[in-house]
């Protein structure tokens, strides 16, 4: 895939659930995981499924009457490239000014400093 690009909601969630499974995924098991709660028909599902496959997200094979979805992104790079946009987009690419916003806004803790210095000492260590 030659470039990757930021996956609507609903796309990256039927990531999620592809992630966290055992390659190959069906979309029935798509819909049993996330059909109620998102109150999706099953072609709803084939079709992202399919836009996900265009975008190179997936591959796909038929087998069958059924077709079988296989990760070609794995969560680790698509997460990867999704923090360096957000760093880049909102942050100016600066850690610090990340962590200034969280401790600023009350979603960091002195807990979470005191285990974010301790993480730094062991890298540099």
């Amino acid at each position: 895939m030659s470039t990757m690009r930021k996956l609507p909601d609903a796309e990256f969630d039927i990531m999620k659930v592809i992630w966290a499974n055992e390659p190959p995924i069906t979309a029935n098991m798509i819909m049993e995981q996330l059909g109620n709660e998102k109150e999706w028909k099953v072609q709803t599902a084939i079709s992202m499924l399919l836009r996900l496959v265009d975008r190179g997200f997936l591959r796909t094979e038929k087998n069958g009457k059924e077709r079988t979805y296989y990760p070609l992104v794995s969560k680790e790079d698509y997460l990867k490239f999704e923090t360096s946009n957000f760093m880049k987009q909102y942050h100016d690419n600066s850690f610090l000014d990340l962590v200034h916003t969280l401790y600023e806004d009350k979603a960091v803790t002195d807990e979470d400093i005191d285990e974010l210095l301790q993480w730094a000492k062991k890298r540099r260590g």
